[in-house]
């Protein structure tokens, strides 16, 4: 069976934007008449058919829109502290969209290794995954956040932050494990720190704003790494399976 290839245009324009123009004509040698499947990221996949396609432009015309059932419930939000090669950050961006969440950040944590991302090399990458993995929604991205700025911010739902700290050290109760208390359906949003870990001091604040300590187990893990566990923990919570 011939695996279809998805084209992004989150405008629905009837033209494709020029990079995804660029690999339908050069590298596909796709002309006027063939037909191709589109994803707005925004829920819905349509069936389109090329009618014109000249040098570096493709226009085609909607047959048919399929719009999807979410695959998962809630809304899945990971924020992370950047780490210092950012050849990680992007292989969590892709591996993550591949699972399947909402929305990412960046913090700007006190023992960061990086506080500037390029963010558009970033949403290149969820798009390309995106399409890659046939998932109806791009995960919305965000920019560098201070963490103080971050947590202080309203959040619907459940709100937790992952560390290595002992309870003693932070003044919290216990710390149990991610999975063990992620609700299904409820928006969740989970905290990632650097390869050093947040500070004692940013815990403690998170705490203060409404955040629950967890743990992701006993291995230590690095922050890309923790990230994706994360991630995969909710996407099992909430996965709308048939």
């Amino acid at each position: 069976m011939k695996e279809e290839r998805f084209f992004y245009d989150p405008e629905v324009s009837g033209e494709l934007p020029k990079e995804e123009a660029h690999h339908a004509l050069k590298v596909l040698r796709l002309g006027g008449g063939d037909e191709i499947r589109l994803m707005d990221g925004k829920g819905t996949f349509y069936r389109a058919t090329i009618t014109t396609a000249t040098g570096h432009r493709l226009l085609y015309q909607i047959d048919e829109a399929m719009p999807q059932q979410p695959a998962w419930k809630g809304h899945l939000h990971l924020a992370m502290a950047p780490t210092k090669l950012m050849d990680r950050v992007e292989w969590f961006a892709e591996k993550a969209t591949e699972i399947g969440f909402d929305e990412l950040s960046f913090l700007d944590c006190q023992f960061s290794e990086r506080r500037v991302v390029k963010e558009e090399r970033i949403d290149k990458i969820l798009i390309s995954a995106m399409k890659q993995s046939h998932k109806a929604w791009k995960p919305k991205l965000n920019g560098m956040t201070r963490f103080k700025d971050f947590i202080s911010q309203d959040r619907e739902g459940d709100k937790f932050i992952c560390h290595c700290y002992e309870e003693k050290d932070v003044g919290d109760g216990e710390k149990p494990l991610l999975f063990d208390v992620l609700r299904e359906g409820v928006p969740t949003t989970v905290l990632i720190g650097p390869e050093g870990d947040f500070s004692v001091e940013e815990v403690k604040l998170a705490l203060q704003n409404g955040y629950k300590s967890v743990t992701l187990g006993r291995s230590r893990l690095r922050t890309e790494t923790a990230a994706l566990v994360a991630v995969h923990m909710m996407q099992l919570k909430n996965a709308d399976t048939p």
